[in-house]
Parts: C-alpha cells; structure tokens; sequence
C-alpha cells in the first residue's frame, strides 16, 4: 500500500532537513565551531510539523484509507513517528470507493516502518452498519488489517449495548470480538419507528 501526504491548499508533505540545517550554519559563519554547534543544537532541527494534513493510503491507485488531522508533527528520533497531536479522524474505504468505517480520535501516534497506529483519548469507531465502538485506546495494524484495544470498550448497536475490556475487530469494524464482556443492555426500540 502507498502513502501520499499532504498539507492543506494541495502542498504535498515532505520532510526536508537539510535547508533548515544549512541555514543555522551559513548564519554562523562567523561565529566558532563550538558556537556553530551550541546554535543547532539549541535548534530542534529533528521536529517537522505540519498543518491540515492529510495521508491516503492507496492499493493500485484507488485510495482505501484517507487520514486527515489539523496538525501534525514529525519527530525525527531513532525511531521516527508522526504525531497528530490536535486530533485524527480515518476514513476506510472499499473496493467501490464508499466509506466502510470512520475512526476519529483527540490523539494519534504513529510510528515510522512498524505499520501500527495507536489512537487515544475520546476514540470512536463508527461503521457502515451504525454500529459505534467507544473507548480510550485502540490500535491499528495496518498490516494485519485489525483494530484493537486492550482497554474498556463500548459497543452500541441498534438493538444492544455491550461492555467489556479488550476487543479485536477487522479495519472496517464489520466483524468483532470483545475479549472480557462485563455487560449487555438491551435497547428497546421505539414502536413508531
């Protein structure tokens, strides 16, 4: 699967250091080296960040995944990782290009080349079929194509609310499994429905 990321106004992202880099040392031309080195390390030329980004996810050039965030930033570490600091929502999608599933979250990490996002705080999970996952934790293994969460979990159907702790479900959230079930309630449907 490909990825293309892009800012808001159609600017596509890419991480470039070396410009922010270069421009620390050519405006320390005339200061020692020790000096030189003491100015970037003050500067945190590891840190990329990004506004009203967007990230699709593509499978022979039809867009399955469309990640979208007012912010984003990009942390340049040992293990580089994206994080969207200010809130997610993704959106998945089928082969026919119509929304399966929607996950938005308050906060998102993602770390480079493992695959995996995890999604915190206020996550809701919502699919095709009205049926809504709550909880405060969930991950996405892109790889394996499932959701899941070791933390307590809602689930509203239009018949039932089931609660638990853990859960494990498809990336469309159309098949699911809560690990430890410690409640159902039934919903009774209004008649003049």
């Amino acid at each position: 699967m490909n990825a293309e990321v892009k800012f808001g106004s159609g600017f596509r992202f890419r991480f470039f250091l070396f410009p922010v880099s270069c421009l620390l040392l050519l405006s320390s031309c005339n200061n020692s080296l020790e000096e030189a080195k003491l100015i970037v390390s003050r500067a945190n030329v590891n840190i990329e960040k990004g506004k009203d980004v967007e990230i699709n996810y593509s499978d022979n050039g039809i867009v399955r995944i469309k990640a979208m965030g007012p912010t984003a930033t990009r942390f340049n570490a040992e293990k580089p990782y994206l994080e969207f600091s200010d809130g997610i929502k993704i959106i998945f999608y089928n082969t026919s290009h119509e929304v399966e599933s929607t996950l938005t979250a308050k906060h998102a990490t993602a770390i480079e080349n493992s695959h995996s996002m995890t999604a915190r705080d206020s996550v809701v999970v919502v699919n095709n079929k009205g049926e809504v996952l709550n909880t405060d934790e969930l991950i996405w293994d892109e790889e394996k194509k499932i959701i899941y969460s070791n933390s307590f979990v809602k689930i509203s159907t239009t018949d039932e609310i089931i609660y638990g702790n853990g859960m494990t479900a498809n990336e469309n959230f159309s098949d699911y499994t809560i690990k430890h079930i410690t409640g159902k309630i039934k919903v009774k449907t209004s008649e003049f429905e």
